[in-house]
């Protein structure tokens, strides 16, 4: 892939100029999440590699032919360290200083921690179904764009007394709209190119429609990740949902394209919307200290030097993912290092849990919550 992008990335950071920067005050988790008033933000960053969390850039990677045959020491330093730790840091900053103090992490196989995906199949649309649902469905096998035939979490919890209407889902992919059932779920489901319109127009929406429908397309049923945040942002703003998922792409498609710089810069851009999430929630009184953000990946990948750039079920070290969370009722400033593995169906239960819900009771064969997590009765 040699392109020049320079000028389509100006268009979206001018985008990213709308977000107002709000000094960050850490929610505390001591106290348990409030199932009557608590806040669920669910985002997804397809294929990024649990190494890169957990030990930043790979020196090996960052050459020219892993960057549009163009030099990477711009890249170099803005991401390599002398240790792994100060690595991650630097290519997520907002995790590793804000998440994980606040919250626990998932998934550093470095230090005996597992979490994995149980599709078995370890690409896309079978992960985000078995994270949705909580488990794996065999009818679930390719990436076409065919509606999902399961019930997801938020469908369902978007039916429940106190939470019906306050439900939203946002994706760079095209395909996460057909995992949601867009034509039953009941709920904003906006995802690819299409234009937000559920909620009244503005300048700057009018704007982010424009650009999704202008802007040249790389990948025929994926937008950037820019417009699709920037556009959940605005819906966020106006309506204020409880429950809030988000899905960016950008992470998986320049790694399987060899662009391992475009790839860091993309997992970079998901760190720094991530903080201006967090940003809003403490801006906002009815999100501040009752939100809960966790992030996750739907697939890993395969190792260097080759394989970091595929994932499947020829490549069996890519059903390994991360699991990341901080907010009312997780367990604080933990990476996890060793104990029972945790796994990608364990999620949507968790979602539930945090509003009070059930979904063990609804679906027998989703997994359990994530465990340590307190709510109050």
């Amino acid at each position: 892939m040699k392109f020049c992008l320079k000028n389509l990335f100006l268009f979206f950071a001018l985008a990213g100029a709308f977000a107002a920067v709000m000094p960050l005050r850490a929610q505390s988790a001591a106290q348990p999440a409030d199932p009557a008033n608590e806040h669920v933000f669910l985002v997804m960053t397809d294929g990024l590699r649990w190494q890169e969390v957990f030990r930043g850039a790979d020196p090996s990677l960052l050459t020219k032919a892993n960057n549009d045959d163009r030099p990477v020491d711009q890249l170099v330093r803005q991401y390599v360290r002398s240790t792994p730790q100060q690595s991650r840091a630097a290519l997520m900053p907002f995790l590793w200083s804000h998440i994980v103090p606040e919250g626990e992490i998932y998934g550093n196989r470095d230090k005996g921690s597992d979490a994995h995906v149980t599709n078995g199949l370890n690409f896309s649309y079978p992960g985000y179904s078995e994270t949705l649902t909580g488990h794996a469905d065999p009818r679930i096998n390719s990436n076409d764009p065919v509606p999902n035939p399961n019930i997801t979490v938020f469908e369902w919890l978007n039916k429940q007394p106190g939470l019906a209407g306050k439900t939203a889902a946002f994706g760079a992919w095209s395909v996460i709209g057909e995992a949601f059932n867009r034509q039953r779920c009941g709920f904003t489901d906006n995802a690819g190119f299409d234009p937000l319109t559920s909620i009244p127009m503005t300048p700057r929406l009018d704007l982010l429609n424009h650009l999704k429908a202008e802007t040249p397309r790389i990948w025929d049923d994926e937008t950037f990740d820019a417009p699709t945040f920037y556009t959940s942002l605005e819906y966020l703003e106006a309506k204020h949902p409880r429950l809030f998922y988000l899905s960016l792409g950008e992470t998986d498609d320049w790694a399987h394209a060899g662009n391992y710089g475009r790839y860091l810069k993309a997992a970079n851009r998901v760190d720094i919307y991530l903080q201006r999430l967090w940003e809003f929630v403490q801006a906002n009184p009815d999100y501040r200290g009752h939100t809960t953000l966790i992030l996750l990946t739907d697939h890993g990948r395969g190792d260097a030097p080759v394989e970091w750039k595929s994932h499947g079920q020829k490549v069996p070290a890519s059903k390994y993912i991360f699991i990341a969370a901080m907010g009312p009722g997780i367990p604080r400033n933990r990476e996890v290092v060793s104990g029972k593995p945790v796994t990608q169906n364990q999620i949507a239960a968790t979602v539930a849990k945090l509003v009070g819900k059930d979904w063990n009771r609804e679906t027998p064969a989703a997994g359990q919550p994530l465990s340590g997590i307190t709510v109050s009765h």
